[in-house]
């Protein structure tokens, strides 16, 4: 085919330059040569142009699929009486985002200010308002960029679940993705923009604020927003206080109703993520731009990993010091996986891959001591998007200015006069230029956000469109949308109760042997209080074996309530029989790991 090809761009240009010449001689081999290089330079070209387009829209489509982590991630940790409502509004993102990127948000953001030549400095673009103008070349980038955004303005709708009105989802995403958020790209990703990287001439402190792929630009901007969000709003009823408004001794805890869906919509938001991280370089023909990308994808693995290992450990750590029980928090390991892709966002193409471990790990204890630490401030964050995003957003620009590789920098940026600071340490040098910019960078974001979107949220609380009714908020937003949804919410509350006896004896097995161990772990000279106390020992006899007791009369009742269910049901005997090969010695059948 290569041949048939040469020998068609051959015959071509010798017919081309046989019928330009004006004595219809024969052309010239320079000529003909010069024409055949020509012809491939533009098939080339051609060929390159397409293979960045299909990249960028596979890049795109991958971020846009996050949407639907998004979804099952915020499904997953409501009540069931808020499902519906919560995946209505996370479509409601996605939308208004859309819309307000194409009609004034596209342009704000990238307007006339693609050329990395320019020299002026812009505060926001003026172009290209309704894709007017725009090359059609440009389309693919303008899709991947709108993914971007709906992934800002969807941080957002987690926090707020269970307590906000469907109006403000839809005014917040446009404002948001209209406005605000085409500004921080402006500023940071364009050209034009005072904190650009990829400017050639007059960058800020002589470097540029380096976001490969958005921890400050999606993530901090996102962030933020939830939390000014969420202060304005107020917490779920009866989450930390009374309905006197009397404040709690201790919060009450609001579990999500599906761990499967949180767990589904992680691995969805990791998956996309490879199109975030790695999309980003926008050419991967140029150069060396596939080694890139690869090395961004294997730093977007290692720093998920390590966040999530992290966060659990430190999770099981913190319980059993204060507990004296083991336990393993999916919710924490899975929140921490997501804390480390978003700490690495911003450096995953200038980082080694050590730091990005690092870096994860890192990102991983942030989001579990501010996740403590919103609950101590009683700040109501429905999915803890907030030490998600903006502790790790921060914390991953940050980590550019210590952890940024000459080498990669010169590679990806084409310039590595300023690296990381230890990198400078390491050189003999103190140059912080980097990391100052970063700051700036956070400073900049923080403040934008907070002096447009706060006014913004009290606007709406002060007429009312924020908060949603608050008997609704009590019964479940879902009411309002669909008619059966108190029966399904009765009948689920009715199979519970039915398993109330059984869950409470289980309840106590767990409770007594950490109540064992904490007595054991407090033990002096070699001796435990527990194997010094006979006494004790009697009164853990009898516990075991009034629980013995309780569990058949358990067992009958929920026989008993049980009775005129449909036929196909499986009695509590049944259930018992199968599982009386994993019984305790105390005769209790040793639960599932996965349903406890």
């Amino acid at each position: 085919m290569a041949s048939s090809t040469t020998t068609d761009t051959y015959q071509t240009c010798l017919s081309d330059l046989s019928a330009t010449s004006s004595n219809g001689s024969s052309p010239t081999s320079d000529a003909l040569l010069q024409c055949i290089s020509s012809s491939f330079d533009a098939q080339t070209a051609s060929t390159h142009a397409s293979i960045n387009t299909f990249f960028l829209l596979y890049a795109a489509t991958l971020v846009f699929f996050m949407q639907a982590g998004f979804a099952m991630v915020s499904a997953g940790c409501v009540r069931t009486n808020n499902v519906q409502n919560t995946l209505l509004k996370n479509l409601l993102d996605a939308c208004g985002a859309a819309l307000g990127f194409y009609t004034v948000g596209y342009a704000f953001a990238w307007g006339g200010s693609l050329d990395t030549a320019t020299t002026e400095r812009t505060f926001i673009g003026t172009q290209n308002f309704f894709l007017m103008d725009v090359d059609s070349s440009q389309d693919s980038f303008w899709l991947f960029q709108l993914a971007f955004c709906s992934a800002s303005a969807t941080i957002v709708a987690g926090t707020l679940a269970e307590r906000c009105q469907m109006v403000a989802y839809l005014a917040y995403s446009m404002t948001l993705a209209g406005f605000v958020y085409p500004v921080v790209v402006h500023s940071i990703w364009s050209p034009s923009g005072f904190l650009s990287a990829t400017r050639e001439t007059d960058l800020f402190l002589d470097v540029g604020m380096i976001d490969f792929a958005g921890s400050t630009v999606v993530h901090l901007t996102g962030g933020m927003t939830a939390l000014i969000a969420t202060i304005v709003l107020g917490p779920r009823t009866g989450r930390f206080y009374d309905l006197r408004g009397n404040p709690l001794k201790v919060p009450k805890e609001f579990p999500g109703h599906s761990l499967a869906l949180q767990m589904l919509g992680v691995f969805i938001l990791w998956f996309g993520w490879y199109g975030f991280n790695a999309g980003s370089i926008l050419n991967i023909t140029n150069d060396l731009n596939h080694t890139i990308v690869s090395h961004t994808a294997i730093n977007t693995t290692l720093a998920a990993s390590a966040g999530s290992i992290m966060t659990l450990f430190l999770s099981t750590v913190v319980a059993e010091r204060f507990t004296g029980e083991i336990v393993f928090s999916l919710s924490y390991a899975m929140n921490g996986c997501l804390s480390g892709l978003v700490a690495i966002t911003a450096g995953c193409s200038v980082v080694e891959h050590w730091a990005a471990i690092i870096i994860g790990l890192v990102g991983g204890a942030l989001y579990l001591a501010c996740s403590k630490l919103l609950v101590k401030k009683r700040i109501d964050d429905a999915v803890d998007g907030i030490p998600v995003h903006l502790i790790n957003g921060i914390w991953g620009t940050l980590s550019v200015g210590l952890f940024a590789v000459p080498e990669l920098l010169e590679q990806v940026y084409g310039r590595g006069d300023h690296a990381g600071w230890f990198y400078s340490w390491g050189q003999g040098s103190a140059d912080a230029k980097l990391l100052g910019a970063q700051v700036v960078g956070i400073l900049f974001v923080s403040g934008w956000v907070m002096i447009t979107m706060f006014p913004f949220f009290c606007f709406l609380h002060y007429v009312g469109w924020l908060r949603a009714d608050s008997l609704e908020e009590v019964v479940g937003l879902d009411a309002a949308y669909s008619q059966g949804v108190l029966q399904t919410r009765a009948r689920a509350q009715s199979e519970e109760e039915n398993m109330e006896h059984y869950i409470s004896e289980y309840v106590k097995q767990r409770e007594e042997k950490a109540f064992i161990k904490k007595i054991n772990s407090n033990s002096t000279h070699g001796r435990t209080i527990l194997g010094a106390s006979m006494h004790s020992m009697n009164i853990i006899n009898s516990s075991m074996h009034s629980r013995k007791d309780s569990l058949p009369r358990a067992i009958e009742s929920l026989n008993n309530s049980r009775h005129s269910g449909s036929r196909g049901s499986r009695s509590i005997n049944d259930i018992a029989i199968d599982n009386s090969h994993g019984q305790s010695e105390d005769g209790l059948a040793a639960p599932d790991e996965g349903s406890a």
